[in-house]
């Protein structure tokens, strides 16, 4: 057998086939749905993975109103932010920002898994968080797929 007649296939732009993917949030714990959405948005799941280019799947959440916290991170866990003047420094525990807005912990969970680069910004834009059951990316026809059955 001639070893060097095996290409590697690497994806690019305009060979990448994006599909559009729906998850529901209802009763999934906050790192473990994040972990997996972002390989999802990733592309890691797909045998023609390449990690500089964006070859995941738009990713539409549903339900961000009803995830879990386990153990105290409700009111232990605090996302912690900066104004940029002197003394600035604000924090916020999960229920103050889940009170405000149910969608932002699941974002920050899944961008803090991105890549922390031109890319990582690119791929967070494939996602979509809701807080209830619309959506509105129904044109799009998204995929339902269980979370479960991933690895």
């Amino acid at each position: 057998m001639n070893t060097l007649s095996y290409k590697t296939v690497s994806a690019n732009k305009a060979t990448v086939n994006k599909e559009w993917v729906l998850v529901d949030a209802d009763g999934q714990t906050l790192g473990r749905l994040a972990s997996k959405v972002a390989k999802l948005i990733r592309g890691k799941y797909k045998p023609n993975y390449t990690p500089h280019v964006d070859c995941g799947d738009n990713v539409v959440i549903i339900n961000a109103e009803k995830i879990n916290l386990t153990g105290k991170k409700w009111t232990d866990k605090s996302y912690i932010r900066h104004t940029g003047y002197p003394g600035g420094q604000r924090s916020l525990t999960a229920t103050e920002m889940f009170e405000k807005d149910p969608t932002r912990l699941i974002e920050k969970a899944v961008k803090g898994m991105l890549p922390k680069n031109r890319l990582g910004s690119a791929l967070f834009k494939n996602l979509y968080v809701y807080a209830g059951t619309e959506h509105d990316q129904e044109a799009q026809k998204p995929k339902t797929i269980n979370l479960n059955d991933l690895k």
